[in-house]
């Protein structure tokens, strides 16, 4: 009886041990049903904001006198704006500024942060010692206050803002990397390669940094639910995307005025963030565990 019974184990041992890296990752994420929904909700907002003039029913910044803070109906969904506009087609539309400024921001913060992270975590002695007190520095000041300051020395815009974003995030990029760079730095296929005769650049790139991605994309995934609050932070302040083009912050600032006669208009951009901002979060709770090479 033991032999029949240690064949099917030895064949689903084989069988796990046979599969790729990516794969056994992607069978622990799909095993999170609040994951699954996020990455759903994620991929819907990427969608919309992808092909927003082909979904949204009319022109967001098209001004109707006649339709001016008219409540949700059949002829717009999500009502209209102080100034006739269609809000369903300024929330779909302000996915496309919010998911942007969620992928650039980050992607900057990320191509700053890490390869200056893997120099100072690999270089260590006084290289470490200089960049991680200007990291400290940094990350000493509240993200959003140096965001905003940043924003406001740049300019006010979409592009600007996104630029002040990833900047202010570089910080954290960096301190993961580091981390990640210090304890890979310790395997042994690392000193192996280094008594191969290999430069110090070849190991850091060939044999280091393919192994500290996974903490960045975790990283990377939360940082642009970060990234799209800031961006709405910006904007509701006049320092992101400028009117009249829609953004969902530069919505919630019009909508202050009118919140007890048209709440909808703070209502539809508000969920649309809170949506946002809790798939991406559950995205990258996902990937910690999925990619955490302890997990079952």
């Amino acid at each position: 009886m033991s032999a029949t019974t240690a064949a099917p184990s030895a064949r689903a041992a084989v069988a796990v041990v046979s599969q790729s890296p990516a794969r056994l990752a992607w069978r622990r994420f799909c095993r999170r049903p609040a994951a699954v929904a996020g990455l759903v909700v994620v991929m819907l907002f990427i969608v919309v904001a992808a092909f927003a003039p082909l979904i949204a029913p009319v022109d967001p910044v098209k001004t109707s006198w006649s339709l001016i803070r008219k409540a949700p109906s059949w002829a717009n969904w999500m009502g209209t704006d102080e100034n006739g506009r269609d809000v369903l087609s300024r929330v779909i539309f302000g996915a496309r500024a919010s998911m942007l400024a969620g992928v650039i921001s980050v992607t900057i913060a990320a191509g700053i942060g890490v390869p200056v992270g893997l120099l100072a975590g690999f270089a260590g002695g006084k290289v470490d010692a200089v960049i991680s007190r200007i990291v400290d520095a940094m990350l000493a000041c509240p993200f959003l206050i140096l965001a905003i300051a940043l924003a406001a020395f740049l300019g006010p815009s979409l592009q600007n803002a996104m630029i002040a974003i990833g900047v202010t995030a570089a910080p954290v990029f960096m301190r993961i990397s580091r981390g990640a760079t210090m304890d890979a730095a310790t395997n042994e296929y690392v000193e192996a390669a280094r008594a191969l005769g290999n430069p110090p650049w070849r190991v850091a790139v060939r044999h280091i940094l393919p192994n500290i991605v996974p903490p960045v994309m975790v990283q990377a995934t939360l940082a642009i639910a970060t990234a799209i609050i800031a961006e709405a932070s910006l904007s509701f302040l006049g320092l992101g995307q400028q009117p009249p083009a829609p953004s969902w912050g530069s919505m919630l600032n019009s909508a202050q005025r009118f919140l007890t006669q048209a709440p909808w208009l703070a209502v539809f951009p508000g969920a649309a963030i809170f949506l946002a901002v809790l798939s991406f979060n559950l995205v990258g709770d996902g990937l910690r565990d999925a990619l955490d090479p302890r997990a079952k």
